[in-house]
């Protein structure tokens, strides 16, 4: 969106020497941006006259006028956009401020947007009272400035570029009018202050209070600790109940639940004498072969031959094994049928 504008007045006056100038020397267009319209741009095309100053002693012949409240020398924007620019830039400074004025329809970079804000008046700042000083870092480890802080306001006042006693009683010094200083406990910090400041008292900011108080007790309650034990009272020990008396008859070896062939059924459970614990009932087939077994055994024993077992036997498989006693039921049979 364009505007044209021209001004009407019948002169200007002249910023040399200022007298008032009526003589028009020529005239030019100038395209200064405004602020966004509807989300549209806004460009000023203005008109603006030159005029000669009739002064003779004064060393510029011509000037040109400038609107007051709109433009300024050699400007590319209205005053009012101006300020609107360098009020993003306060809030957001320069990295975020441009995306937002490209959303608001205002071409503009960040460094742009730096450069206003550099170039603002600096800020009046009423002579404080109670002054925080601390350290601040510019390369960690190797290089520290000194920051000064109105405790009232909550605001910075002035960085120093170092931190030396020097340069802090120095600034001290120009501002008569400081009653506290809120330092920590470094010694540069307090030699700075009572030579800069020696009408000023000195207090210790509250972090490093707490730090200091949470350090010393940490320090008396690690070398009083026996004391605090001696103090404690003893708590009373449960008494332990006695253990029961262990069954002679019981066997030392855990049960456990035995493998069972997939065409067996579920397993009966019937009481156990040990501890009224619940042994596993063998299936029809396995009961009979095993009852084959201890008869035969016997009567081996009975007629005087010796029942050797063995030793030890590899562990093998329940369909393994089942086969094997049954074979060894047979031989025993035919032994004793024989006999």
């Amino acid at each position: 969106m364009r505007v044209d504008a021209q001004s009407t007045g019948a002169g200007a006056v002249f910023p040399g020497c200022g007298s008032w100038a009526t003589r028009v020397h020529s005239s030019y267009l100038r395209f200064p941006a405004d602020v966004p319209s509807a989300g549209r741009r806004v460009v000023l095309q203005l008109r603006v006259r030159r005029f000669r100053c009739r002064n003779t002693k004064c060393p510029r012949r011509t000037f040109v006028e400038q609107i007051p409240g709109l433009t300024r020398r050699y400007g590319q924007r209205t005053e009012r956009l101006h300020s609107a620019l360098a009020a993003v830039g306060l809030a957001l400074a320069g990295r975020a401020s441009a995306p937002l004025a490209a959303l608001l329809c205002v071409s503009v970079s960040r460094s742009t947007i730096l450069r206003l804000v550099d170039a603002l008046p600096e800020p009046e700042v009423p002579a404080p009272r109670v002054v925080g000083v601390d350290e601040y870092a510019t390369r960690k480890g190797r290089h520290y400035g000194t920051v000064l802080v109105d405790v009232e306001t909550r605001r910075p006042i002035d960085l120093l570029p170092d931190r030396e006693a020097s340069s802090l009683a120095a600034w001290l010094a120009k501002r008569p009018s400081i009653e506290v200083i809120c330092r920590d406990r470094a010694p540069f910090f307090a030699e700075g202050a009572s030579s800069g400041a020696p009408q000023a008292v000195q207090v210790a900011d509250r972090w490093h209070l707490w730090h200091n108080l949470s350090g010393a007790a940490e320090r008396s309650v690690a070398q009083h600790r026996r004391c605090l034990h001696a103090l404690t009272p003893a708590a009373p020990q449960p008494e332990h109940e006695a253990a029961p008396a262990a069954d002679p008859s019981a066997s030392p070896w855990a049960t456990r639940t035995p493998v069972r062939r997939p065409d067996e059924g579920p397993a009966r459970r019937r009481p156990c004498p040990v501890e009224g614990r619940t042994q596993p009932t063998l299936g029809p087939a396995t009961a009979r072969n095993d009852l084959a077994h201890r008869q035969a055994a016997r009567r081996r024993s009975d007629a005087g031959e010796t029942v050797h077992r063995a030793a030890a036997e590899p562990a093998l498989g329940p369909r393994v094994r089942l086969q094997t006693d049954l074979a060894q039921s047979r031989n025993d049979a035919s032994v004793t049928t024989a006999s």
